[in-house]
């Protein structure tokens, strides 16, 4: 029994090794495929969701979408200087209000697809040994048209990663940027946590 238990450990340990593994190495637009594929499956198979709860499609974005992000580096990109001479205090609550208003953005895309037959096409673009950013192209097909939308990845230790998205013509870091840097220019890192905080508590439930 005790050679049995100990086979099935070992089973176990390389099963997650290799599956981790396999995960890390996947290719960009695999990385985008299952993150966006997975979010509105999950959406559509969730009765509250597909019912319009964004509290519930909120959350399928925190747990199937959020971990294929880089949340610190978007954060870092979006904050510019300011992230540089924040405190490890300041960088944290800047850092958990960005991913609340990221989440929440990204859930209210996805609203619009609950009732609707949707199709999603990923191009492969080109990863050459060197590569460590690439944008990997996007068209979401449904009854509305067939809508562009482009995600920017970089790679890490942890595989490839997706910290930006061009969701309506414009990259959301670069809308991000500009908004942050007039209440940073006003209020310092403080006031710019100040806002995100306040403009989460409105736009909550």
């Amino acid at each position: 029994m005790k050679r049995y238990l100990s086979f099935c450990f070992t089973f176990l340990v390389a099963a997650v090794f290799v599956s981790g593994n396999a995960f890390a190495q996947a290719s960009p637009d695999a990385v985008v495929k299952n993150a966006v594929e997975g979010t509105v499956a999950a959406m559509k198979a969730d009765p509250q969701a597909r019912g319009g709860d964004m509290a519930k499609i909120t959350q399928l974005v925190e747990t199937r979408f959020v971990p294929a992000t880089d949340f610190e580096r978007m954060t870092r990109i979006a904050v510019g200087k300011a992230w540089a001479t924040a405190t490890p205090e300041q960088q944290k609550q800047l850092y958990e209000q960005f991913q609340k208003l990221f989440v929440r953005t990204y859930a209210s895309s996805l609203l619009q697809l609950r009732d609707q037959d949707v199709k999603f096409v990923f191009d492969s673009p080109k990863v050459d040994a060197g590569t460590k950013d690439v944008v990997v192209e996007s068209h979401v097909i449904s009854t509305g048209g067939d809508n562009p939308v482009r995600y920017r990845l970089s790679k890490s230790a942890q595989g490839w990663k997706i910290y930006d998205i061009d969701m309506m013509g414009a990259w959301l870091i670069q809308v991000y940027q500009q908004q942050f840097a007039g209440q940073l220019s006003s209020g310092g890192v403080d006031g710019l946590i100040k806002f995100l905080t306040e403009h989460n508590a409105r736009t909550a439930g």
